[in-house]
């Protein structure tokens, strides 16, 4: 009995050591079901957007400026035939009331009030007209523009002559059928001095070597000893798609002045003064040029 026992036992022990141990994770820890909520509000978030998004469209916005010619040709002889009849007059009676009969043909009412005394029937001197000139007429508004204009007058009093330059400003008023009528009185104004820019101006860069510099230097001076009389044929030897036109001139070839010449990629740039001699005028004449040269079976000017 007590052997029986023992082997039950043994057997008992046996079959509990020949079990596997399994250690099992929970599903329900708190690593996990933070896990489930984030993946299910993010699947429900998604979805929410989906069926209420707004669809948006980038919008770019392009400004365009539209340039709008402006006819000025009859605002221009408007001005001269009122200039013309506002600074002539002879010191008569007779000829100072033509004058403001004809001015009433370019003034306001207001204006043509305004200016009848301008030239007194006793004025010692007369004038006339010998240049006109219209600087600038710009738009003010829709139907206003202003008018700078110069003028040159020949004063004559008894036996002495002067000639005047004034410059003066108007403003015109033009309606919808193109009619003009003058809304202020001659104003004195000024006129474009002479501006102080000085363009930049080139210079040798050393990409050309001496030999390329004589070369290019002596096709020119070819080039430009018959380019005034040559024809449209035989310019088509020395210059591409018309890039210097055909003049037919009786000039006289003197020389090339200070030509500059620099490597631009496979071309010369070339920047050169030409002076030649007028035949009929005998004055000496200066072009300039600012030229593009590229070698094919010779040197030709490309632009």
């Amino acid at each position: 009995m007590k052997n029986i026992f023992r082997k039950k036992e043994k057997q008992t022990a046996e079959t509990k050591s020949s079990k596997t141990k399994v250690k099992s994770v929970g599903t329900r820890k708190k690593s996990v079901t933070v896990l489930w909520m984030v993946l299910i509000s993010s699947l429900v978030f998604g979805i929410y957007k989906n069926f209420t998004a707004i669809d948006q469209h980038i919008v770019h916005e392009k400004e365009v400026i539209e340039t709008k010619l402006v006819d000025t040709s009859a605002i221009e002889s408007f001005t001269k035939n009122f200039v013309k009849d506002y600074y002539t007059w002879q010191n008569n009676k007779e000829s100072i009331e033509r004058r403001e009969e004809k001015l009433s043909l370019y003034l306001t009412e207001e204006l043509h009030a305004l200016n009848t005394d301008t030239v007194r029937a006793d004025i010692p001197t007369s004038s006339s007209v010998s240049d006109i000139d219209i600087w600038s007429v710009s738009q003010e508004n829709n139907d206003d523009y202003a008018v700078v204009y110069s003028v040159e007058q020949k004063i004559t009093e008894e036996k002495n002559n002067e000639t005047i330059h004034s410059t003066y400003r108007i403003l015109l008023h033009q309606d919808s059928t193109g009619n003009l009528v003058t809304t202020q009185s001659p104003t004195i104004w000024s006129i474009p001095n002479k501006s102080d820019y000085e363009p930049e101006q080139p210079e040798s860069n050393g990409t050309v070597d001496s030999d390329t510099v004589q070369e290019v230097t002596e096709f020119l001076e070819t080039f430009f000893r018959f380019y005034p009389t040559a024809t449209e044929k035989e310019l088509a030897y020395y210059v591409k798609d018309d890039a210097l036109p055909s003049i037919e001139k009786d000039y006289i070839f003197s020389n090339l002045i200070n030509p500059i010449i620099q490597q631009d990629g496979e071309w010369m740039r070339v920047w050169l003064t030409v002076e030649y001699i007028d035949e009929i005028t005998k004055v000496t004449q200066i072009s300039q040029y600012n030229l593009t040269l590229e070698k094919e079976m010779n040197w030709i000017i490309v632009k």
